[in-house]
């Protein structure tokens, strides 16, 4: 049985094409349902981000299962096959189990490191275990994938330094002003990168957080969310001297923030240190604010060239995280491998047999007189033969079993002596019975 993957990344595809494709979590099950009903696939998981859809499943037919389920993602969301084919990507074996891995340790991701894509990936699972298109293979293989992305959380520092905005604000408070356990942060905006920020400095142990918009209810609800004070807008340099982090990202099309406030707010914080980030273009806080003692300025591009050097240490992190994934690819595909060798050893034994009884009741049926202990002979005779020209094929795949191609071993021994019909057969005994 093989592992495929089919899908499209923002590597391959731009926004405008990637949520086309777009599987919605509410309405998964149904093509998780079409998508096992594909001729050749026999489990399968649909994942689906904003920055990929891809598609894990089995068959034993690479060509056609890749070629199916490319065909599945166009049809299922009324898309030109010609028009979303090249944006498709198609990996099997051990280059499917790779990319698996590297895409739940995020090293496949737009930013490395980042912890998103894990959960993610276990929420995708998630679903195909409930409407059963996962089976033994895909449940242990999905399984190997979130042990390996822990092991490169846990022995690498892949995601330990800031490659965000907000994040990297937190971290150079941290470096400035050390531990935050006493520092009180104010929040001038109250957008997507103020919630961030504030989601980041609550989890570096900040003492507690005030927020100010022009909008007094947006104020108030993300000061509500932080356990947080809500200041009105016009309030704000009545409360800022409480503050040791001003953190500001308005839209305001000039400074709101000067150097003789700044003064004010020193003189009544009696000269005790204030760190300003000023992540707003165009810029909220007058770069003049920069000269005054105990007041610490920092813009956007000081953030931007925390987060490049970060950048720069994941990428070195991530070569251990590489090694990390060669080492974990040798053991799956090991158990892969190996996974049908004893069904095929007992279905080759099973034909032989079939055809050694058969042609044993035959020479038995036509032989008129036939001594007292022959049947007995002659079945130990055929029984041996048979042995005996098992044990070379029987050795080999269970060799190759250890380390190998055993896929194509199995595959052509499962065409040779038509092993895949014996097992219809049997199957379909057993439903009679």
């Amino acid at each position: 049985m093989n592992i495929i993957v089919v899908g499209l990344s923002y590597k391959t595809a731009a926004v405008e094409i990637r949520e086309k494709v777009a599987f919605s979590p509410n309405c998964i099950e149904k093509p998780l349902g079409e998508l096992v009903k594909l001729e050749g696939i026999t489990e399968g998981i649909i994942v689906s981000t904003c920055n990929r859809v891809e598609i894990y499943a089995t068959t034993r037919d690479i060509a056609g299962g890749i070629a199916r389920i490319k065909r599945f993602i166009a049809d299922y969301h009324h898309l030109q096959f010609e028009i979303l084919e090249p944006h498709l990507y198609s990996l099997h074996a051990e280059a499917a189990i790779r990319h698996v891995f590297r895409v739940a340790s995020s090293l496949d991701s737009m930013v490395i490191g980042e912890p998103q894509i894990l959960g993610q990936i276990k929420t995708s699972y998630g679903y195909a275990a409930e409407f059963k298109s996962s089976g033994i293979i895909l449940n242990r293989f999905l399984h190997k994938a979130f042990s390996v992305a822990k092991r490169v959380r846990t022995e690498t520092k892949i995601a330990s330094s800031a490659v965000s905005v907000a994040f990297a604000a937190v971290e150079l408070a941290k470096k400035i002003l050390g531990d935050l356990s006493d520092k009180t942060v104010m929040l001038i905006g109250a957008g997507e990168m103020c919630e961030l920020a504030a989601k980041h400095f609550l989890n570096s142990g900040a003492k507690g957080v005030m927020v100010t918009n022009r909008t007094f209810e947006r104020a108030e609800k993300l000061a509500e969310e932080f356990g947080g004070v809500a200041v009105p807008f016009e309030a704000l340099f009545e409360h800022l001297h409480h503050a040791d982090i001003v953190l500001s990202s308005t839209g305001a099309p000039h400074c709101i923030i000067g150097p003789q406030d700044v003064k004010d707010v020193l003189k009544r914080r009696r000269f005790k240190p204030v760190f300003f980030i000023d992540i707003a273009v165009p810029r909220d806080i007058d770069p003049k604010v920069d000269g005054i003692e105990n007041a610490y300025l920092f813009t956007v591009d000081h953030l931007q060239e925390i987060i490049q050097a970060n950048l720069a240490q994941r990428s070195l992190e991530a070569e251990k995280a590489e090694e990390i994934i060669n080492q974990e690819i040798g053991q799956f595909h090991k158990w892969l491998s190996t996974l049908e060798v004893t069904p095929t050893i007992v279905a080759l034994r099973n034909r032989f047999d079939e055809i050694r009884r058969s042609e044993l009741d035959k020479t038995i049926a036509g032989w008129k007189e036939l001594p007292p202990d022959a049947e007995k002979r002659l079945e130990a005779l055929t029984m041996a033969m048979m042995n005996k020209l098992l044990h070379a094929p029987t050795s080999a795949l269970k060799q190759a079993g250890q380390g190998g191609r055993v896929d194509l071993y199995i595959d052509a021994l499962r065409q040779m002596f038509e092993l895949e019909a014996l097992q219809r057969d049997d199957e379909e005994l057993e439903l009679e019975e």
